[in-house]
């Protein structure tokens, strides 16, 4: 927004993205976002602040940072002068205001940039601040947020504000081994030395609407590739959609947004808890835990069809009704974000927990734009962030797999699928933290197992989980795929058979006629399913959790399989 009088006179201000004349105290009351087209204005670190912590919480650290001139360096002024017009100008002694306080309740540390001194340069003071910001986190045990707003790296203090990126990174590494959140909200503009560190090394990345992050600006890199730029490059929504953000966040929900992550990262750190009893809704009377409706099992080859039906739930279905408080997390931080898995923060039955899962869809169109639930490399690295984000917040992983496989492109073999899924694979083994799996529908090959290796393994009736499709392996081993539904029937792939085999712990029954029939009551027998095998996990150290997932997958060696297909 563009002012031309002293704030405490500013009676009008224009908008720089439409060009609207605003009255300022409206816009003020709709925290400096137009009301016409949505246009985030930049704001100042204490007005950031006041609009995220709670009233009166916010406490400055004690020490005043440093004043440094490490180099002697002058262009048209000295270094010095240039700080201390800075400082005039802002009422600021640095580039970020740093100390404790309180959103929604929780505690945490907080630094936030302010992009009116110098850019918001990164140099010396700054890292210092931020890096003491991190160390109070730490020793006060509680979660580090950052905002920031930067030009980059200090030019006027040379390499020593390169080392600058190095010293916040270090520190942040030293939250993650204690096991405590860290979270970095991208606001306009952010670049250079900042977004290439503690910007995007933190647990999770918030971008406010219209923020631009990148290491090197547009205009230099037109300069210096002669590069056409694609249209919204570097922007919030262009970061999504290549996997370097979790979410875009509008101002008048950062702090929801940010609430609601800090409550999951304070109940799995203050430990384990009993759940806050669900509320089911009034239906008949649930069957009782793996149990499976009454008559004949049906034809394998039927199962299947079943299993693929379009009106079968899908991940975002279930979170949806089985759990609450969904924040959806995104990207593999490498480039991209793949559709066929979702995942994020959610609770079950009061508990917060990590729940990721196949996405498919209802519609043609959904099941195109999610790539049927098969997962590229990005999506199986965004499973595998996530564990790991899991694991250090002490929060159990809930996984729904429903995939006819990983995704079988060529760009995919370029990216190293065998070697996501093996990753995957190896991870979830020493995962410390309780992993409940559900085969809600096709649990296709690799790309099921990259998600199912877990403490419990759960199985919806009428869902299946096979090595191969009935369709691949008649036509490797029958005349040609017409011998489906025989190949359906020798693989052994429905939840009944698969409980006997071991591989399944539970079979989760479904409403009649499957779970296409009535969703709610699916997700409802879905939920209590999990959170009844979640309980037993809870109380389990975490180096025993991983001695008993190993030595269960060990059992599926040759010494125990043999002589129990009949």
């Amino acid at each position: 927004m563009t002012t031309t009088a002293p704030r405490d006179e500013q009676l009008w201000s224009r908008c720089d993205g439409c060009a609207s004349l605003l009255y300022r105290k409206r816009l003020r009351r709709n925290l400096d976002v137009c009301p016409e087209c949505g246009s985030h204005a930049r704001l100042d670190a204490p007005d950031r602040v006041a609009q995220l912590v709670d009233p009166d919480s916010f406490t400055p650290l004690p020490d005043p940072p440093p004043r440094v001139d490490p180099i002697g360096f002058v262009d048209a002024l000295p270094y010095p002068h240039r700080l201390s017009a800075a400082r005039a100008g802002t009422g600021l002694d640095e580039a970020v205001l740093c100390g404790t306080a309180r959103i929604g309740g929780h505690p945490v540390a907080l630094a936030v940039m302010d992009f009116r001194f110098l850019g918001g340069s990164l140099g010396c003071a700054v890292g210092e601040l931020i890096t003491r910001a991190a160390e109070r986190a730490q020793a006060d045990e509680v979660p580090l947020v950052l905002v920031t707003a930067s030009g980059g790296a200090r030019m006027q203090e040379g390499a020593l504000s390169l080392m600058q990126m190095a010293t916040v990174s270090q520190a942040i590494a030293g939250l993650r081994e204690a096991g405590l959140l860290t979270v970095s909200v991208i606001t306009d503009p952010t670049y250079g030395g900042v977004a290439a560190s503690f910007a995007t090394n933190t647990d999770v990345v918030l971008a406010e609407s219209g923020a631009r992050m990148g290491f090197a600006g547009p205009r230099v890199i037109r300069q210096v590739t002669g590069a056409t730029l694609p249209e919204g490059f570097q922007t919030a929504e262009f970061l999504l959609r290549h996997g370097q953000i979790d979410m875009v966040v509008p101002r008048h929900a950062l702090r929801g947004r940010l609430t609601a992550l800090l409550a999951a990262a304070r109940a799995g750190r203050a430990g384990r808890r009993p759940p806050v009893p669900r509320q089911a809704p009034a239906r008949r009377p649930a069957p009782a835990a793996g149990a499976t409706t009454a008559g004949p099992p049906p034809d394998a080859w039927e199962t299947v069809r079943t299993a693929r039906h379009p009106g079968r739930p899908t991940t975002l279905d279930y979170l949806e009704i089985a759990f609450d408080g969904f924040v959806e997390l995104h990207g593999d931080r490498l480039g991209a974000d793949c559709p066929a898995v979702i995942g994020g923060l959610a609770r079950l039955d009061g508990r917060p927990v990590m729940v990721i899962g196949h996405q498919k869809g209802h519609t043609t169109a959904e099941l195109v734009a999610h790539n049927f639930g098969m997962a590229s490399p990005a999506g199986h690295r965004k499973a595998l962030r996530l564990m790991r984000l899991a694991a250090r917040l002490g929060l159990p992983v809930v996984t729904l797999v429903d995939t006819p496989g990983a995704d079988p492109g060529v760009g995919a073999e370029q990216q190293g699928q065998a070697a996501a899924i093996a990753e995957n694979i190896l991870a979830l083994s020493v995962l410390p933290t309780p992993v409940v799996a559900v085969v809600t529908g096709e649990g296709g090959s690799g790309g099921a197992l990259a998600l199912a290796v877990a403490d419990r393994v759960l199985m919806l009736e009428h869902a299946v989980y096979s090595v191969i499709s009935p369709e691949g392996c008649a036509a490797i081993l029958w005349p040609d795929s017409s011998a489906a539904p025989q190949a359906a029937r020798a693989l052994r792939l429905t939840a009944a058979d698969l409980c006997r085999l071991g591989v399944v712990d539970e079979v989760v029954p479904e409403p009649s006629p499957a779970a296409h029939g009535d969703p709610t009551a699916a997700a409802d027998l879905l939920g209590r399913a999990v959170a009844a095998n979640l309980a037993g996990l809870l109380d389990v150290p975490p180096a025993t959790l991983v001695r008993r997932r190993r030595h269960r997958f060990r059992g599926y060696g040759a010494a125990r399989t043999v002589g129990v297909a009949r």
